[in-house]
């Protein structure tokens, strides 16, 4: 399971344990149809959605696990529980509360001009991107950010998902390179060698803005506007990241 980076360690400095779920191991990549007995997601202080290289509507490839997952985050929204979704996973969130995910006519991939309306909440950045489908909005949710290729980020109720991946490290994108990515990335018109460079460069601003946007969706999701020290909490992560 590739790890969560800068948003992991957010969490954990505002007093969340951290229960990992890998759904999908990484030797049944190439046939994900597994199963997994998911933990109660209403259980938990609050459950964040990592990516996965799938698409959230193939019911046929990743139905197994993928519905009954979906049936876990109403149980989450119902119950109130905060639930951070990336990339797959905010693509999740949408189609969950009423929204569509759909193949993206222009894949991002690489680091990306985002435009935010709420800089305290989603900052604006280059973030980096890697995905092949976008969502459509949920009737009742609000845009707070996007590219000219795709929204990238909305707000429903306790609900945060963005598109693109605020936990990236340098090592987190050399994993996904080599397996796989690289000939993907080529396959888009993208240079391999010159993502990681960036990545390289970007690396430290990039990982302040992942902790302000963790810190933005505590702020969202609690009646106190700073978490303070508090019994440590759990939350699940659910997959590798795509």
């Amino acid at each position: 399971m590739s790890p969560l980076g800068p948003v992991a360690e957010r969490f954990t400095e505002h007093g969340y344990d951290i229960a990992y779920h890998p759904v999908v191991a990484e030797e049944h990549f190439h046939a994900p149809t597994v199963t997994t007995s998911f933990p109660d997601f209403t259980h938990f202080d609050a459950v964040l959605l990592m990516g996965a290289p799938w698409s959230t509507y193939d019911h046929t490839l990743i139905g197994s696990w993928v519905l009954p997952e979906m049936h876990q985050l109403r149980q989450a929204d119902s119950a109130g529980v905060p639930v951070f979704g990336i990339c797959f996973g905010g693509q999740l969130l949408a189609a969950v509360h009423g929204g569509r995910v759909t193949p993206a006519p222009t894949p991002e991939i690489g680091w990306t001009a985002v435009t935010t309306d709420d800089e305290s909440l989603v900052p604006s950045g280059p973030w980096f991107e890697w995905h092949y489908d976008r969502w459509h909005l949920p009737p009742t949710a609000v845009e707070l950010a996007r590219s000219p290729a795709a929204s990238q980020a909305f707000v429903l109720r306790r609900n945060l998902a963005v598109q693109f991946h605020p936990e990236l490290t340098p090592a987190m994108l050399t994993g996904w390179l080599n397996h796989g990515g690289a000939a993907k990335a080529t396959e888009q018109g993208r240079d391999p060698a010159s993502l990681l460079i960036e990545t390289n460069r970007q690396a430290a601003a990039a990982a302040q803005r992942s902790r302000a946007l963790v810190d933005g969706f505590i702020k969202l999701t609690s009646s106190r506007q700073e978490p303070e020290p508090a019994p440590r909490r759990r939350w699940p992560d659910r997959r590798p990241q795509s």
